[in-house]
Parts: C-alpha cells; structure tokens; sequence
C-alpha cells in the first residue's frame, strides 16, 4: 500500500453552521426523499487545526468526535493519517446548525489537506457517511450560499444541489438558543422518523410549488417578505408534522415564545433550523435587525437560557489554509 509521507505542515479549518429551513418531500412521493433548504451562517463556526502526529488525538469541545472523525477517514481511506487536532471553536451540538456534520467534514478535509490525498469535500462526505437525509450542510461546507437539495433517491451517494443563489447582504437572521434544551438526534431521531405518519404527497407538491414559484424568485428580486412568507410556511407544514416528536411546531417553548414577540414586531421567515432548539427570523437590514435583538433581549432576560446573535448569510464555503508547522501566524 502506498502510504502517504509525513507532511510538514499544518492545516486550519473554518466550518460555518447552517440553518435548515425545512424539508420539501419527507415521504419520498415521487422516489426521492426529504430534498431540502437552508443556509451558510458567518457568525457560528467550527474553528480547527490539524498537524501531524504519530497517532490522532484531539483537544478542545468535541474532540471524542472528531476522533472517531479521524478514524472513520483512515479506515474508508486504507490509508494512515495521524493528526493533532486542536478545536479552537465549536458550533453548539445537537442545537439545529450542523455541528456533527460541519466537523466531521473540517476533519476529512483537514487530513485530505495535510496528507495531500486530493480529495474533494463529496468524496469525503460520501466517504464518512454524512448527509443521510439533508445535504444542506455538505453543500454550505462546500460552496456557501442559500442551497436547495434534491434530496435522496435509489442511488443517490450525497444529496445533490438543485439551486444555490446569494442572499442579499444587508438582510440579517436574528437567531435565538435555547441552551438549556436539545433537538433530537442519533437513535431518538431515527426512532421519530420511523414513528411518524407518512407525509402526504400533496403537501409535498404544495411546498415545492411555494419554494419554486414564489420563495425562489423572491429571493432574486430581494423581497424579503415574498421569501419570509414561504420559509414560514415551510416551516409551519414540516414542524406541524414533526410536532408528536417534538412536543410543538417549536422544540423549545421559550423559543417559541421570543419568536412570536419578534414576528408581532415585523420580523419575516420564522423557523427552527432542524430540530431545534434554535430558532430563526429575517430581518430587512442591519439597523432593524440592531434594534430588535435590544427590544427581544430586553423582554426575555429573565430567561437566563436563552441567547440571542445576529446572524449573516455566507456567500462562500469553508475556509482552509496551509501553512509551514514553524508559523505562529493565528
């Protein structure tokens, strides 16, 4: 076997999060389950370096994951890659943004990089086993951007990518956490997709009609509340759907509650990115979007867990760099 040379360098990743905005076809009506939309976010990332070592480990939040990340590469490679990882930033798991898939592709592409395999981030995903319903994350990771997917059917490898368009930059998402709850995941969201009735192929026709011919065409022509109607939409059919697992339209009530104040005050496009708990809303511009989060801030302070960030669209898809293992460059 030919085994790659140990390299001389390190290698930084910057994974961004990414809100799914709901699901097109959960029943598969026409072979092809889920298909989806979401969005890169600037603001929450997943922060690493990598360097050669002689066997991987890993320090900072989620090192266990990207571990096992490191693992599961080496053994769907064949091929040896030690590394150091040193997570400096983490998005938050198991909060609706993609922090199992964004690291665990940081990981592969990290050591594609540092070991010179030349790999491309599909073949990584495909490689590690990611986007086994979504491929929104994958394709943030990749390219950035509003993205739609055509979700999975028969032979589908990595959901592909039917639309990718840039959100107007002076929009903004008013995000809230709720650091006290979690979406579902692992077993429990494998369980819930099982127990759950099937998703009625009309609903499904009905949602890609909105998307289409009124969500997609908003967004070019930068009508927010054009797109924000349709993002809500979506979100009311699939978090209706998804309420027997979830306990609500919302996982979180206090959630819910901060999103009702900011959709009475103007905000547009409210949803919770996957499972939850984290929610979202869009807002025209930056000043508005500053004078929100003071008004939201200020009726939910007694609610100690939650947390709100102004957000941004990302145009572009994760940053890698390379450089001499003598820098100190940060």
């Amino acid at each position: 076997m030919d085994f790659p040379t140990a390299p001389n360098h390190r290698v930084r990743v910057m994974a961004p999060a990414r809100l799914h905005m709901g699901f097109l076809d959960i029943g598969g009506s026409l072979g092809r389950r889920f298909g989806s939309i979401g969005v890169g976010i600037n603001e929450i990332a997943t922060r690493l370096s990598l360097e050669p070592a002689p066997q991987s480990t890993a320090t900072g939040p989620g090192a266990e994951r990207a571990v096992a990340a490191a693992q599961k590469f080496a053994h769907a490679t064949g091929r040896p890659c030690p590394a150091t990882i040193h997570i400096e930033q983490a998005i938050p798991g198991h909060a609706g943004l993609g922090s199992g898939t964004q690291l665990a592709l940081a990981v592969g592409m990290g050591l594609s990089q540092l070991y010179g395999l030349g790999l491309g981030v599909r073949d990584i995903a495909a490689l590690i086993e990611r986007g086994a319903r979504s491929g929104i994350g994958i394709a943030v990771f990749e390219q950035g951007g509003l993205v739609v997917d055509g979700g999975r059917g028969e032979h589908t490898s990595i959901p592909p990518v039917l639309a990718r368009m840039d959100m107007p930059a002076d929009w903004r998402f008013l995000l809230i956490l709720d650091d006290r709850a979690q979406g579902l995941h692992g077993v429990a969201e494998i369980e819930a997709f099982r127990a759950l009735p099937p998703f009625p192929a009309e609903e499904a026709a009905r949602l890609c009609h909105w998307l289409l011919m009124k969500g997609l065409p908003a967004l070019a022509e930068r009508d927010i509340a054009g797109f924000g109607a349709v993002v809500a939409e979506l979100q009311r059919a699939v978090g209706d759907y998804f309420a027997p697992a979830q306990g609500g339209r919302f996982t979180s009530p206090e959630v819910s509650a901060a999103l009702d104040f900011l959709a009475a005050r103007g905000a547009v496009g409210i949803g919770q990115s996957s499972w939850g708990p984290t929610g979202f809303c869009l807002v025209e511009n930056a000043a508005r979007a500053e004078a929100l989060l003071a008004e939201v801030q200020a009726r939910f302070a007694h609610h100690g867990e939650l947390r709100f960030l102004l957000g941004t669209a990302r145009s572009h898809g994760a940053d890698i760099s390379v450089e001499p293992l003598d820098s100190t460059a940060r």
